[in-house]
């Protein structure tokens, strides 16, 4: 039996999910988008959107590049989703709605707005964002009732997707997730935002 890391409900009555696997995957590839935006004098915040198990999209922060304060991880991922979705004829209402967002940092209030007006069901964190987090940290934009913004969405830290992993079915204990907590100090976000 594959165990579930996170699940949310999802449009039409189904369930989006994710393994511990995929999560400890799909993290480590945002982790090298983070590093990517670091090393262009980024503040080092990586994403994946991920749609049947590719990537649709993903996104590094761009903000002093382009000089565009919108320009975070997950907007360039959703241009590039959008993008995805007209090459490949697909509707992006369809494709958003069962997409799951790996970032290595909580969304900030923008971005968690606009991953709830695109309708994306789960999105799966490294660390929280103490001074602008969305799904929770400063605002829970996330879940809130907020009449006409779209969709609420269920944003989780992939290090308690990780451990839910492996307390659900099995009631052993998860591994260590060394991933995560040596990942974070290499791009200097433990120190700078508390993981």
């Amino acid at each position: 039996m594959e165990a579930k890391a996170a699940a949310t409900p999802a449009p039409g009555g189904g369930v989006c999910s994710v393994t511990a696997e995929e999560t400890e995957k799909w993290m480590e590839d945002a982790m090298q988008m983070a590093k990517e935006a670091l090393e262009n004098i980024e503040v080092p915040v990586g994403c994946l959107m991920v749609y049947n198990n590719e990537v649709v999209g993903k996104g590094r922060n761009e903000v002093n590049q382009t000089k565009n304060a919108t320009r975070h991880a997950e907007m360039v991922a959703i241009d590039q989703a959008l993008d995805w979705c007209h090459r490949s004829g697909k509707s992006p209402s369809e494709v958003f709605e069962h997409t799951v967002l790996y970032v290595t940092v909580e969304p900030c209030i923008m971005c968690a707005a606009a991953l709830r007006l695109m309708k994306i069901p789960l999105v799966v964190y490294g660390c929280q964002n103490e001074r602008f987090g969305g799904c929770g940290s400063v605002l829970n934009i996330a879940s809130a009732d907020l009449p006409n913004t779209g969709r609420p969405f269920q944003g989780v830290s992939s290090q308690t997707a990780y451990y839910r992993a492996f307390r659900c079915g099995c009631g052993r204990s998860p591994p260590q997730t060394n991933w995560i907590r040596s990942a974070f100090p290499d791009i200097g976000l433990r120190k700078r935002w508390k993981c």
